[in-house]
């Protein structure tokens, strides 16, 4: 069959609190978002792998708290007295490490949003010994910050996690595709993520639609990318 000209086009990802479900393996973090006037000392980190969610809850939480979020990487050219006279949610905190600049922005940001009485929510896909951070006032004030991890998706949360990509992608796969990619594919969000795009992308491109025998397929391509 001839391939189809096809365009790439960004998926809207939904980040609102009912988007997010809850499982066992996220619970314990939705619980202190939800409960963010108690975290101790008022900041949290939130750790977790590619995919989990982490970029989802910093939106729910800056519904609730009307924090403003921004990315590590930017740090270094922000308005920190600005930043810090509200709630605020540092995003991929990793992003910072060894620069010098990005690690005194978010030195300053973390010391000045408490002391404005305010709370600071990071997130990372490590523990936060783990990040290379050079500042040792900066290491030493995340290492003593409170951290909740989401963990990789059970059944149920796997399943869902793959309905919201279809969904963020406007595709409509046939019922007995969720179920085949719950049984076979790699259990993580990164590879929920990289199934889906690689879906949309053979369906538009072969005008096929997303059945049972096309995620057979892509799952094969995908474990063995010589075949692609």
């Amino acid at each position: 069959m001839p391939q189809q000209l096809s365009f790439e086009l960004p998926a809207k990802t939904a980040l609102g609190r009912d988007d997010f479900f809850v499982s066992p393996s996220n619970a314990s973090a939705v619980a202190m978002i939800d409960n963010w006037q108690s975290w101790p000392s008022r900041k949290l980190i939130l750790i977790g792998p590619t995919g989990a969610g982490k970029t989802h809850l910093a939106h729910v939480w800056a519904a609730l708290s009307g924090a403003t979020i921004v990315e590590a990487k930017d740090l270094s050219q922000a308005d920190i007295p600005a930043l810090a006279k509200g709630h605020v949610a540092v995003e991929n905190v990793t992003q910072a490490a060894g620069k010098a600049a990005a690690e005194q922005a978010l030195f300053h940001l973390h010391n000045l949003t408490l002391a404005e009485g305010n709370s600071l929510l990071l997130s990372a896909s490590q523990e936060a010994h783990l990040w290379g951070l050079t500042l040792p006032d900066l290491a030493s004030r995340m290492q003593g910050t409170a951290a909740i991890a989401l963990k990789e998706p059970d059944d149920q949360l796997l399943s869902v996690v793959l309905m919201k990509l279809f969904s963020d992608r406007q595709l409509n796969p046939t019922p007995d595709v969720l179920p085949y990619l719950t049984r076979h594919m790699d259990r993580s969000f990164e590879a929920a993520r990289q199934t889906v795009q690689a879906l949309d992308a053979a369906a538009l491109a072969q005008g096929r639609e997303i059945n049972r025998k096309l995620a057979r397929d892509i799952l094969a391509q995908l474990s063995n990318p010589g075949l692609i």
